[in-house]
């Protein structure tokens, strides 16, 4: 860490996966961090094994596709550290796999919700606190996947959300220019989390078949991550892409 304020960390969808592995990779790194997710008992967990490294913490539940939730988020967050270095958009669901034409319009709405708004919503309040605390700026994470270039079978609502990710990175990158504020996606294949518990007995493949898949650790990610936080402003990460060495991935096979 370098000389200067304390450093804070945000980081959503931490109760658990990739976002918890992140929230203690983080805190590892110096951070201290913010939690965020729908669940307060993980967060709870999670908050004490970052109590245990000597940081400071703060858990707070939200609904990130929630407008009214996520300005409670940031409001608490200003309240507590008065500033935000790195945020880590990861909170993200998916959608029942069925044919496309037989998705409840609900499913739909519901991925768009947290995938999407949920990280437009966070993207706009670390905008507001970066832009006017002192040191100015700060960096903002996607996490974006492999689904944000290639689709599983019967994935619309995950990939198109992950594909409009791509996009709000780019964005945020350029927006953010003048405020010093740096904004990159890591893109994840096949980390092992409770979510891809299901690829070790088998998924459905391009070809209709239905196959076991490679993980990888999922501190991987983490570890990418910290990378990518340890930046100095002037320098960033644009995409990363991190996977299971041989998950399926071009054409999905």
């Amino acid at each position: 860490m370098s000389n200067g304020p304390q450093k804070v960390a945000l980081v959503t969808g931490a109760g658990s996966g990739v976002g918890r592995a992140v929230a203690l990779g983080l805190a590892g790194a110096g951070y201290d961090v913010v939690l965020s997710g729908r669940r307060p008992e993980p967060l709870a967990a999670v908050k004490a094994e970052i109590e245990a490294q000597g940081r400071r913490v703060l858990a707070q539940p939200t609904d990130v596709g929630d407008e009214a939730s996520v300005a409670a988020l940031f409001d608490a967050l200003a309240e507590t550290f008065g500033r935000l270095d790195v945020l880590f958009n990861n909170a993200g669901i998916g959608a029942p796999p069925v044919p496309l034409d037989e998705l409840p319009v609900s499913a739909w709405k519901a991925a768009v919700d947290t995938n999407l708004t949920g990280a437009f919503l966070c993207t706009q309040g670390a905008f507001r606190l970066m832009k006017r605390q002192n040191p100015r700026g700060g960096r903002i994470i996607n996490n974006g996947s492999i689904s944000a270039y290639a689709p599983r079978p019967n994935s619309a609502p995950y990939t198109a959300t992950k594909h409009a990710i791509t996009g709000l990175t780019r964005s945020t990158s350029l927006d953010g220019r003048a405020f010093d504020i740096a904004c990159g996606q890591i893109d994840i294949g096949n980390a092992a989390t409770e979510m891809t518990a299901r690829m070790q007995t088998g998924v459905p493949q391009a070809d209709g078949s239905v196959k076991v898949e490679p993980v990888m650790d999922v501190r991987h990610v983490a570890d990418a991550v910290v990378y990518m936080a340890s930046l100095p402003l002037n320098a960033n990460v644009q995409f990363m892409t991190v996977m299971a060495t041989t998950m399926p991935y071009i054409g999905r096979g």
